[in-house]
């Protein structure tokens, strides 16, 4: 049986170079048309695939295998076309030479392209790619960054935010230092670059359509939400006044403690507000409450309790709080963060009861719906 050793030349360069009809099979047909090409473009990378080819060619013959040398060349400057020509061409060599096998040269990552359509064909042995020695590492790198720039995602996350940075660079040369300007651009690039990789731009997407669902809906959720973030930017309003006050040469940490301690009871009533608007959506739509949602409000109490224990004890530590007094009696750093923790873990547990008792969901429930979420 017959093993055809073919040439594959998608860019057509061989046959424009050569005026030769496609396909060429034989010895001396394809010696004869390296000397053409070679004559034409010796630069042509091509000239080294027609020689592989017949190198491949006589190191079969020498195994005492019959091999038959032939070369194929895309007639048609579109894509399909090429491919159409290719895979016309292919039959005809196999109606010519019924072969029982195929070894493949090719001289680019392009000519690989056409791989199935051999397969579909003819059974593959081997794919022998001839790179040129001087051309290794830059023929590598010219595919590489050609894959990269035909993937439009690719092209949006990187090219994009490079190519903002590029424009802002002299503006912010022109108005700050050139540290400032770096730190600037590399601050963008870095939130460009973590706004992709965390799929924020996803959820950003999303989010459009998921108010006015919730609008046409009628949930409680959304009003409770905008109180929410109200009462945050309440909250950190208040502890920025706060941390002001201390002065200027209050140490940071000190502010930031005394932000925390401000804010927290602003943020666990923003963050109670918002989930009882959630409780309040599941409740209209009777189709009973959730373990997670009932659970919710008591987790973000008890995380508040224990956030401000801790800030208070370390604004005690620094006398910038007054000890607590009750009864007579002067409470100490130590015991009123213990005071707090006990305090979080109670309202933790019993929320955890409440949600076991009154809730219609189990853990196991919960567990099973994230995975099928996950899943779709």
């Amino acid at each position: 049986m017959t093993t055809l050793v073919i040439c594959i030349d998608r860019s057509g360069a061989i046959g424009r170079a050569t005026n030769v009809p496609m396909p060429v099979a034989g010895w001396e047909a394809v010696r004869s048309l390296v000397t053409d090409a070679g004559l034409s473009d010796p630069e042509d990378a091509s000239v080294n695939c027609l020689l592989e080819s017949l190198r491949v060619a006589r190191d079969l013959r020498d195994e005492r295998e019959e091999a038959v040398v032939a070369v194929v060349s895309a007639e048609s400057d579109t894509a399909v076309g090429a491919d159409r020509s290719i895979a016309a061409q292919l039959d005809d060599l196999v109606d010519r030479y019924d072969p029982r096998a195929a070894v493949v040269v090719v001289d680019s990552a392009e000519d690989e392209q056409v791989l199935p359509i051999v397969e579909s064909r003819i059974p593959v042995d081997s794919v022998d790619r001839v790179v040129v020695r001087q051309a290794r590492d830059i023929e590598s790198t010219y595919y590489l960054l050609k894959q990269f720039l035909a993937d439009e995602q690719l092209r949006s996350t990187i090219l994009v935010p490079f190519g903002v940075a590029l424009l802002l660079f002299p503006a912010l040369f022109y108005w700050f230092s050139a540290g400032e300007a770096v730190a600037g651009v590399a601050g963008l690039l870095g939130a460009a670059l973590l706004y992709k990789g965390l799929a924020i731009d996803r959820v950003v997407a999303g989010v459009p359509e998921r108010i006015r669902e919730a609008l046409y809906a009628g949930q409680v959720s959304i009003v409770t939400y905008v109180v929410g973030a109200g009462l945050a930017l309440v909250g950190g309003f208040f502890g920025v006044l706060s941390a002001s006050d201390l002065g200027a040469d209050a140490p940071r940490v000190v502010e930031a403690m005394e932000f925390t301690y401000a804010a927290v009871p602003w943020f666990a009533v923003a963050g109670v507000t918002a989930a009882v608007g959630r409780l309040l959506d599941e409740l209209i739509r009777d189709e009973g409450i959730r373990t997670p949602y009932l659970n919710l409000p008591f987790v973000i109490v008890a995380v508040s309790l224990v956030v401000r224990g801790f800030a208070g004890y370390f604004l005690a530590q620094e006398a910038v709080i007054d000890p607590f007094e009750m009864i007579g009696f002067v409470v100490s750093p130590a015991q009123r963060l213990a005071a707090f923790i006990v305090a979080g873990i109670v309202v933790s547990l019993v929320g955890v009861r409440l949600a076991s008792d009154v809730g219609t969901e189990t853990l196991e429930d919960v567990i099973d719906g994230e995975r099928e979420t996950d899943g779709e």
